[in-house]
């Protein structure tokens, strides 16, 4: 389900063109907007024509907390309208404009690309680079779609247990930038706070049999199938008692030194559910997490760049064993396995289910939050290695790839998520003025 969010939407006008044939079309789009996902439409009814209609409309805009304008032209209008809602609401903007109609009599009807093109120069010239301009009789959906990511984040409640993982100095955040940026902040906790929850017997019961009902568990004891089942109930109700929307948990090497599991099992069982937990303490990966799924993304989750084949052109995306349970391809065993640390591991093992996917990492570098992107296709593979992994064949030809990646030193997790997204990140690195890596 896609994140919910508030829409303004205002249409344009000035009566030297066809405002009537504007306000039909206008009218078939208020009719058509209503059947996108989870968005709650703020409607200036009528076409606006002067600056004191503009003014009453983002006041109103205002006063029920829009989380982004569409500012539509129904035919080409006077400057000021657009700037009167850029003053009064800080919120993304959406330049949209109605395809040219038939001409009439050797007169343009709308001149609406003009009027486009009036606004983002204005905005452009007074400082404004996040508005995102579009040509069309439908809405601009990935617009939409990058608008929920800002609301989600802005919106959210972020838990770091511990702090990054030992020697991960990339992963480490610009935590004031971030709020200045995106209004993101995490609040710390001790890492025992993660595994002594108190958990009754029904649960930790219910829990151990869906964990049967998900893996193959003969490689494990009962001490390792006991301390996962209740390691699940444990960071659920973690979550649950600080209302954290996403949590970052420094998962070695103390983790299972002092719990005596890794919690990547448990980590695969609740991301099926539903719930965002990043490896490693990496923070902005839970946020490139959280993003994926605002766009619409089920199950997102974090892996590595693992292994590059450039003589076939696929990379595999690889992590110890903590992909969600639901994203398993249906064939290969999804097995628990004790390979890790020290045999204390307890992670989850399959290959990852075929089909488009896609890759994102916020990512802090010299100053700057960056966007890393890339579009792919998940294969079939065999199972032979331990972990949770997919061979992908990307878009961009491998050895560009690793050379884009190392290059720009991008951090060494992203998100995986399967579907189409690029197109919604280009939207979202607009809004929000990051540099797009793709």
């Amino acid at each position: 389900m896609k994140h919910p969010i508030t829409l303004g939407i205002v249409c344009m006008g000035r009566d030297s063109f066809d405002t009537g044939i504007a306000a039909e079309l206008y009218a078939e789009t208020k009719r058509g907007i209503q059947a996108v996902e989870n968005v709650r439409w703020i409607v200036a009814e009528e076409l606006i024509r002067e600056t004191e209609e503009a003014e009453a409309t983002a006041a109103r805009f205002l006063s029920e907390g829009v989380d982004g304008v569409v500012l539509l032209s129904g035919t080409f209008h006077l400057g000021h309208l657009a700037l009167v809602f850029q003053r009064r609401i800080d919120a993304p903007k959406l330049l949209w404009g109605f395809n040219e109609l038939p001409y009439n009599g050797g007169k343009i009807r709308l001149n609406t690309v003009c009027a486009i093109n009036l606004n983002a120069s204005n905005l452009y010239k007074a400082g404004c680079d996040s508005y995102v301009c579009h040509v069309g009789d439908s809405i601009d959906e990935a617009w939409i779609d990058a608008v929920r990511i800002r609301a989600a984040l802005r919106g959210a409640r972020f838990g770091v247990l511990g702090s990054r993982a030992h020697g991960f100095f990339n992963l480490t955040p610009d935590e004031l930038a971030l709020f200045g940026e995106a209004g993101v902040m995490a609040d710390y906790f001790d890492l025992r706070e993660g595994y002594e929850q108190p958990v009754s017997e029904e649960e930790l019961a219910e829990s151990g049999a869906r964990i049967k009902e998900l893996f193959a568990c003969g490689e494990l004891n009962e001490t390792q199938m006991k301390k996962t089942a209740r390691l699940v109930c444990s960071l659920r109700r973690f979550m649950e008692t600080n209302r954290l929307d996403a949590a970052a948990l420094r998962c070695w090497p103390e983790f299972a030194n002092q719990y005596g599991i890794a919690p990547c099992a448990a980590m695969s069982v609740l991301q099926a559910e539903g719930r965002i937990l990043a490896c490693e303490g990496d923070l902005q990966g839970a946020m490139s997490m959280l993003a994926l799924r605002a766009a619409g993304a089920e199950s997102p989750y974090l892996a590595d760049l693992s292994q590059i084949d450039f003589e076939n052109n696929f990379a595999l995306m690889w992590h110890c064993g903590v992909a969600p349970a639901n994203l398993w391809d249906g064939v290969s065993e999804r097995s628990l396995d004790s390979y890790f640390a020290g045999g204390r591991g307890v992670t989850a093992g399959f290959v990852m289910k075929s089909g488009p996917v896609h890759i994102l990492r916020i990512d802090t570098a010299r100053g700057k939050t960056r966007l890393f992107s890339q579009a792919g296709e998940a294969y079939p593979m065999k199972k032979l290695l331990k972990g949770t992994y997919a061979k992908v064949v990307f878009e961009k030809d491998t050895r560009a790839l690793i050379e884009l990646v190392t290059s720009s030193g991008v951090a060494h997790h992203a998100a995986l998520a399967y579907g189409a997204y690029a197109q919604v990140i280009q939207r979202f690195a607009r809004v929000m003025q990051w540099e797009l890596i793709a």
